[in-house]
């Protein structure tokens, strides 16, 4: 099998050559980059199976790099190792597409085991659904696989991850209520008031997308969920 590439940004030069040797040993293929501006030109130069970002770093900081990472890629991985244990700044982690969070100091072990979960998580779930995955909504074709959202014959848009399952979601609830809770647990994996906030702005990006139908609409049933409506 092939070794999983990981690109680690990290400023301490001693803990970033100790990281890469550990995770090197452990079949992983490390690329270390010493600060935030370099982590971007390797990000850009090769593809990664997850970035393991530092958030303290001179020149660019790790929530800096990471929204460039996720403008040129929706779905890579990303860690954030942080000597900052306030809560804001785990939160601003998240907002900015991280999927895990580690505080120095960390057992290198924990960071391990968290790699392939993740590694694990993103190969079940880039595996073909064999569920429906094209729709007719109004004057709009949705192919979730290729997440391709096409109005009448115009150029398809395509769709974030998020934007594409929720989509699907409410297509497969067409007329009917999805309820806000299933959403949160199958799309976020998780029930709370920032997820719940997260699917707002999500909600409010598809209302847009779905504009140019105005048949189409996304209602907001109260504290229960979303209808997506076809009017006639």
């Amino acid at each position: 099998m092939e070794a999983k590439k990981i690109l680690l940004v990290e400023d301490d030069p001693n803990f970033g050559s100790v990281l890469r040797d550990y995770l090197s040993l452990n079949d992983f293929e490390v690329t270390l980059a010493k600060n935030g501006m370099e982590g971007f030109e390797k990000f850009k130069k090769d593809t990664y199976d997850l970035c393991i970002l530092d958030v303290m770093m001179p020149y660019k900081d790790g929530y800096t790099l990471a929204r460039e990472i996720r403008e040129k890629n929706a779905e890579v991985p990303i860690i954030f190792l942080t000597a900052k244990t306030l809560k804001e700044d785990v939160l601003k982690g998240y907002k900015v597409g991280a999927d895990d969070y580690l505080n120095k100091p960390f057992d290198s072990e924990v960071l391990l085991m968290k790699i392939k979960a993740i590694i694990q998580r993103k190969a079940s779930e880039s595996k073909p659904d064999s569920t429906v995955f094209e729709f007719n909504i109004g004057k709009f074709h949705l192919n979730s696989k290729l997440r391709f959202l096409t109005f009448s014959n115009e150029e398809p848009i395509k769709l974030s991850p998020k934007e594409s399952e929720l989509l699907k979601m409410l297509a497969l609830h067409e007329n009917d209520l999805m309820p806000r809770e299933l959403a949160l647990t199958k799309i976020w994996r998780d029930d709370n008031y920032f997820t719940s906030r997260s699917m707002d702005v999500y909600i409010a990006k598809l209302r847009k997308y779905l504009k140019p139908d105005e048949r189409v609409e996304i209602l907001n049933i109260h504290g229960e969920g979303f209808r997506l409506v076809i009017n006639s």
